[in-house]
């Protein structure tokens, strides 16, 4: 997942102002892209006339003479797409009517034509940076769906606590009953490429009614985090995301997790969590899931579902199982995955919960007698937790970045060579990157086995996401996980055509209709008439990742067109500038009567 963000609030940074004015300028526009005349590689491109509005029975857009694969795993035909302003018009099969009139055409001979892909579990912050999502786009991903622990709301003063004084300002333009809706909309309004919608981050949740304090929360912080929850659900929240792993979120109980989800039940929400345990108590982490599920009133979505740690690769045939017989007894619970065998979060993953507990980490890893405490914890736990180093073992950690003058030269190397060059313990080693970097580290861990990936995807109740924030490789300076560049383009390729584990048909839908599915997203997902004109163009033989662990910041080849609402934002697999993105709600929102 994404380094938890609990000392600095960057999603309440200031958005830039002039970004209103080009979004204005784009959805007042009916000419879709940049009218680009071009001809590409595979895709050729017209535009016909001089410009202007279309005639009403004409179309801005056809796609045409493409392979149609439309997300909800129907066997692929050959079709046009006609699109007009940001709504797919019509789709007929190639040559069954005459030449659809259209300002512009896109030949997609040899080519799929898809929806776009829906990323269940987004990260990154879409209220700094230039908001054009470059590594994520150019995939095909054309919306995204954040809220794993984190999110930009709801906040109190307790949230706030540990904040610097600049983000803490910021971030109360977030605060009151409907702070969750002021966040979506401020993203919409920096400028964005991909649509977005989100969970309510369980974590922030919590920090909302009990600040970083570990214990049961009181009657009273219940209650206002009962309200935040319910608050969140008529501002468009699609659930509650939690991440159990990491403070505070590990600091909720199960039963606490019910009470909130019994707050979102009226409004369809959705349970949808990192579990306690991905590794040595998997199983234990998701009958908690299932019963929260069950004694909270809601469906239940499990996160990036692994067996991490090689000593639990063979739990994955019991993992599925579980699953498997939950449905069977007329219990909804689903998973979803990346196709990687290794994941990424923070360094302080490593540590115990009570390390950060009260948001004290770097003051702790300071204290000879806390650090001497955190010792005794790893070496003989008193409660249960997971140390991420220890499941993947100092050889599979992986440090992307380190900025203190000090500890730069180990940028990109694994942690048993850190340790190593500095003559230490793989403990002592993290303790004393994160207390000199005061601040999260960036950590890529390998934990899971690739035999597993190609089972989970196989499974019906399957969806994809990437556990991933966007990146521009023109301006990223460290190492990221290659899933931000390579997710759905390495299913595509190495797992579709490359070694048939899924056909074609079913990995889209499960990137596309399925996830539209979970989310009650009634107008994306697929290719229908009617639909928002969120349409991805690519090569079938030339679809691929490119990314890699140690050189990560490539981009992915093969996707030639990606529109978002009716606008170009991938031309012959690069990004036009374009910023269409839109607010996507779950079904709370129209309950409220908004």
């Amino acid at each position: 997942m994404p380094i938890p963000r609990q000392f600095d609030l960057p999603w309440a940074r200031p958005h830039d102002r002039l970004a209103k004015v080009r979004r204005a300028v784009l959805h007042g526009s009916r000419v879709l892209g940049l009218a680009l005349a071009t001809a590409c590689v595979g895709v050729h491109t017209t535009t016909i006339g001089g410009g202007g509005a279309p005639a009403e029975s004409s179309y801005d857009l056809v796609i045409a003479n493409g392979r149609i694969v439309d997300g909800a795993g129907n066997a692929w035909f050959y079709g046009d797409v006609a699109i007009r302003g940001d709504r797919i018009a019509k789709i007929v099969r190639r040559g069954s009517q005459a030449q659809l009139p259209a300002l512009r055409r896109i030949d997609a001979t040899g080519m799929v034509v898809a929806p776009g892909f829906i990323d269940i579990q987004a990260g990154g912050n879409y209220l700094s940076g230039d908001g054009r999502d470059v590594s994520k786009v150019t995939q095909g991903i054309t919306t995204e769906i954040f809220g794993e622990a984190y999110t930009g709301a709801p906040i109190s003063e307790l949230s706030l606590a540990n904040a610097s004084p600049a983000a803490a300002s910021a971030a109360r333009q977030f605060m009151g009953p409907h702070g969750f809706d002021a966040w979506l909309r401020a993203m919409e309004l920096h400028g964005i490429s991909p649509n977005v919608g989100s969970f309510v981050g369980a974590s922030t949740v919590r920090q909302f009614g009990m600040g970083m304090r570990m214990g049961p929360a009181t009657s009273v912080a219940m209650d206002a985090m009962r309200g935040a929850m319910r608050n969140a659900m008529e501002d468009g929240a699609f659930g509650l995301g939690t991440a159990l792993i990491y403070p505070p979120g590990n600091y909720a109980s199960t039963e606490e997790l019910i009470e909130l989800a019994k707050a979102m039940a009226p409004y369809g929400g959705i349970y949808i969590t990192h579990m306690r345990s991905e590794a040595d108590k998997v199983l234990e982490g998701m009958d908690e899931a299932i019963r929260i599920g069950r004694e909270g009133g809601v469906p239940v979505e499990i996160y990036h579902l692994k067996a991490a740690g090689t000593a639990n690769w063979s739990k994955e045939t019991e993992m599925i199982a579980k699953i498997d017989s939950a449905r069977a007894t007329g219990f909804d619970v689903q998973a979803n995955m990346y196709p990687y065998t290794a994941g990424g979060t923070g360094l302080a993953a490593c540590l115990p919960p009570f390390a950060s507990a009260d948001g004290k980490l770097y003051s702790n890893l300071a204290d000879d007698a806390q650090r001497a405490r955190i010792r005794a914890e790893v070496a003989h736990p008193t409660s249960f937790w997971e140390s991420l180093c220890e499941q993947s073992t100092p050889q599979g950690v992986l440090i992307t970045v380190l900025r203190s003058p000090a500890n730069q030269q180990w940028s990109g190397h694994r942690l048993s060579e850190i340790s190593a060059g500095m003559g230490k313990d793989w403990l002592e080693t993290v303790m004393d990157l994160l207390r000199a970097e005061q601040r999260d580290i960036g950590t890529i861990y390998f934990l899971m086995n690739e035999d597993n990936v190609r089972l989970q995807l196989k499974q019906p109740w399957m969806k994809i996401g990437t556990d991933a924030g966007g990146s521009d490789p023109d301006s990223t300076k460290s190492l990221v996980h290659p899933r931000s560049y390579g997710t759905y383009p390495r299913i595509l390729g190495k797992y579709v055509r490359d070694e048939h584990v899924i056909p074609l048909e079913d990995a889209v839908r499960k990137m596309t209709g399925a996830v539209a599915a979970r989310l009650l997203i009634a107008d994306r997902g697929l290719l229908r008439p009617g639909m928002y004109a969120d349409v991805v163009v690519f090569d079938p033989q030339r679809i691929q990742e490119n990314s890699t662990y140690e050189k990560p910041l490539q981009l992915s080849t093969g996707m030639h067109v990606v529109l978002i609402n009716g606008v170009e934002v991938v031309h012959d697999g690069r990004h036009t500038g374009a910023k269409p993105g839109r607010i996507v709600r779950g079904s709370g929102w129209r309950a409220a009567g908004h």
